[in-house]
């Protein structure tokens, strides 16, 4: 069981910047879990308020619910007591489940509850959905709206009041309209995390809709920039805050933009050429060819020299 109550996660996780470590994989793509449990050595040096282990940047949809099992049980073993360490669940409600389960005895101190797998469902199957896993665990849940996951303020609100470990909201939809609702329904009852895809891009805008923190994939290889920009977001800076977009991110993302899935894969490059190599991505992403390797490593020297 986690050390932190609900509340005590919920205020923890929207305190400061949160990531999502990699998966080190070996050359025939088996995880290679030496590696990773160094990086989360490495990682839970900096201040962040919440690492999620095997989650969309850590390629969860590659591995299989043995191997969670094991990247899960390797952050948790590995991070600093500080730092607390979130574990995914997803595909049908069953197999959501076993994984929150699973992640309990793990030593996870929370979840992060994915869109069930590839059917379309609507807001009284969502609502039967989280409220299986949340009364299955005693982990505080967090759940991610993205795809076919588009959670009403109603179903959150319902889920709130009837489950006390349901903890969060992460966007991955980018409706500002329903996220402003969402959060004039709820309020501080849920911690709110910005979960777009290169989630820097709308810090700012989204920090002035309650969502106070996001999950930063730059800090896997950048973690230095990732925190500056953080501060720089939380401060109001918008002026520095535009000049790290224009220097750095926006040129990274125009890297993520050139092929479906690279938002992973560029993460993967840019812990490569910062002397973290994780290994390649899995099948069915791919790694960047030699050409968009020198467009990021312009990126990374860029970031090297701004000043915040």
């Amino acid at each position: 069981m986690s050390a932190l109550t609900p509340t005590e996660l919920a205020q923890q996780l929207g305190s400061g910047l949160l990531s999502f470590p990699v998966t080190h994989f070996t050359g025939d793509l088996a995880f290679d879990e030496p590696a990773y449990r160094e990086n989360i050595v490495r990682l839970g040096k900096y201040e962040v308020a919440g690492l999620f282990a095997a989650g969309g940047t850590g390629e969860f949809f590659s591995l299989t619910p043995k191997e969670v099992g094991r990247v899960v049980r390797a952050a948790t073993e590995s991070a600093p007591e500080s730092t607390p360490i979130l574990a995914p669940a997803g595909y049908g409600t069953a197999q959501a489940i076993e994984m929150a389960r699973d992640a309990e005895a793990a030593g996870a101190d929370g979840l992060l509850l994915f869109p069930p797998y590839l059917t379309e469902s609507s807001a009284h199957g969502l609502r039967n959905h989280v409220r299986a896993v949340c009364e299955a665990t005693s982990l505080s849940v967090v759940v991610y709206g993205r795809a076919n996951a588009v959670y009403t303020p109603e179903t959150l609100a319902e889920l709130a009041d009837s489950h006390p470990n349901l903890i969060g909201y992460k966007d991955g939809i980018g409706d500002l309209e329903a996220i402003t609702r969402i959060h004039s329904r709820l309020g501080d009852r849920l911690v709110y995390i910005g979960g777009l895809p290169t989630a820097e891009t709308f810090a700012l805008p989204y920090l002035e809709l309650g969502v106070t923190t996001y999950s930063s994939a730059i800090f896997n290889f950048l973690p230095e920039f990732a925190l500056n920009f953080y501060g720089a977001v939380r401060a109001g800076d918008r002026a520095t805050v535009r000049r790290l977009l224009d220097e750095v991110v926006l040129p990274y993302t125009a890297i993520r933009d050139r092929k479906a899935g690279y938002a992973v894969s560029v993460v993967k490059a840019g812990m490569k050429l910062t002397g973290h190599d994780a290994g390649p991505v899995r099948p069915p992403l791919t790694d960047l060819d030699d050409t968009e390797m020198a467009m990021l490593t312009e990126v990374v020297e860029a970031s090297r020299s701004v000043t915040v």
